[in-house]
Order: C-alpha cells, then sequence, then structure tokens
C-alpha cells in the first residue's frame, strides 16, 4: 500500500512521519516542520481539504500534496482553493508519485529562521549572530530551532522528545535539559544574549530578543492582580 511505500525513508532518501488519521497528523503537524505533507482526501475521522488549510495555516511555505479517487473537475480545484498544491488521482504510478514530490520539493521556500541578530539555518547546521558563526551542533541545535520556530508558544519536554528524538520511548527528558544548558553555556553566556526562557512545569519558550522596557511595562499591565 502507498503508506508502507512512503515509510521505508531510507529507500528513498527522505525523513518520513506516518500517520494513521486526521487527529494524529494534526499532532505530528503541531509540533514538528515539514517540508511536504501527503495525505489522502478521505481520512478515518475527517478529510485531507481540511487537513491542508491546517497546515498552510501553520506553515505557508510546506508543500501539500492530495491524493483522491475523486476524478471530477470541481473536487480538483475544491483541494486546490483550500491550499493544496498538487492533487494526484487515483489510480497513478508510484514511481510518478515520488517525481512529483521531488519536483515539488524543489519549489519549496527556505528553511533559515532569521530574528533579529540571530540566524539559524537548519539544512547547514549552522547559526550566526550578528554575522560570526556560533559553534552549536546536534541535539542542542535542533532543540534551539524547534523553539525558535515555535517562539509563540510554550514547548513541553515531551513535544520536544517527539519532535527531535527518532526514539523518544528510549531516553528520559533530562536529555532535554542537557540540550538547554549546551545551548546556555556555548551561545547565550559568550554572547551575553537569553534565547531560551523556562517555564516552570510547562516547559521551554524561545524568548530572543528580550523584551523591551516599553514592552515589559505594557505586560505587566496586562497582568491580572
Amino acid at each position: 500500500c502507498i503508506r508502507d511505500r512512503v515509510s521505508t525513508q531510507s529507500t528513498w532518501g527522505y525523513q518520513v512521519d506516518v500517520a494513521e488519521n486526521y487527529k494524529d497528523a494534526e499532532y505530528f503537524i503541531d509540533i514538528r516542520n515539514y517540508d511536504l505533507v501527503l495525505t489522502d482526501w478521505m481520512l478515518p475521522d475527517g478529510d485531507g481539504i481540511d487537513l491542508a488549510t491546517v497546515v498552510k495555516n501553520r506553515s505557508s511555505r510546506t508543500a501539500v500534496v492530495i491524493l483522491s479517487a475523486r476524478d471530477d473537475k470541481e473536487s480538483e480545484i475544491k483541494a486546490l482553493k483550500s491550499g493544496a498544491d498538487d492533487y494526484i488521482k487515483k489510480p497513478f504510478d508510484f514511481d510518478i508519485l515520488l517525481a512529483r514530490i521531488e519536483a515539488r520539493l524543489r519549489f519549496g521556500g527556505t528553511n533559515v529562521i532569521e530574528i533579529d541578530d540571530l540566524v539559524i539555518n537548519p539544512d547547514e547546521e549552522k547559526i550566526l549572530y550578528q554575522g560570526d558563526e556560533i559553534e552549536l551542533k546536534g541535539k542542542p541545535f535542533e532543540v534551539l530551532t524547534h523553539l525558535a520556530r515555535h517562539r509563540d508558544q510554550i514547548v513541553s519536554k515531551e513535544q520536544l522528545l517527539d519532535a527531535i528524538w527518532e526514539e523518544p520511548e528510549l531516553v528520559t527528558p533530562n536529555v532535554i535539559e542537557v540540550a538547554i544548558n549546551q545551548i546556555r553555556q556555548k551561545m547565550d553566556k559568550p554572547l551575553n544574549i537569553s534565547t531560551i526562557e523556562t517555564i516552570r512545569r510547562r516547559g521551554y519558550r524561545f524568548c530572543y530578543p528580550a523584551p523591551t522596557g516599553e514592552e515589559k511595562k505594557k505586560k505587566k499591565k496586562k497582568k491580572k492582580p
């Protein structure tokens, strides 16, 4: 089946997550960053049209390809208007599907994250601060990148484990603390900046750049007594 063939990521050179239903897909999309989402129109608990909208709201640069047995013009138009970048009718040749996925990925946008003087390039595993390269690799780099991509959110240890470690059930949550500590020691401390805030009992939040004095005052005013 298509699911089994796509999930053999080592064969095709892609890192792949497979979701059994709409709910699982929505969970993965919320905690991870994808270059492309391949979905069937009909899902056990929803449909790919709604999922395409979720994906595009989350990240407009993520490509969406919808597979469907519907061969009428109206369905194809509906899928494309929902946010899908391609619509492939069943039955189809798997090699052609793979070629169209590769073509779609070539049109993808950049993964580079730029926040003030900080530039994070996930593809090259490189960090620049005010033009100078910062030596931070491996899991600490991935943790920093994930938090920067979700900088408006508080991310729990469990979410970080699921998003970054291939077998999160085989590691303990303290690996996150180790990674955070390395970020602070190798990057924050030498540069005299702060990139990650610990939110007690909830997780972590990307906090660079730090709020200005005026912004801090505004936040305090919003807090209830």
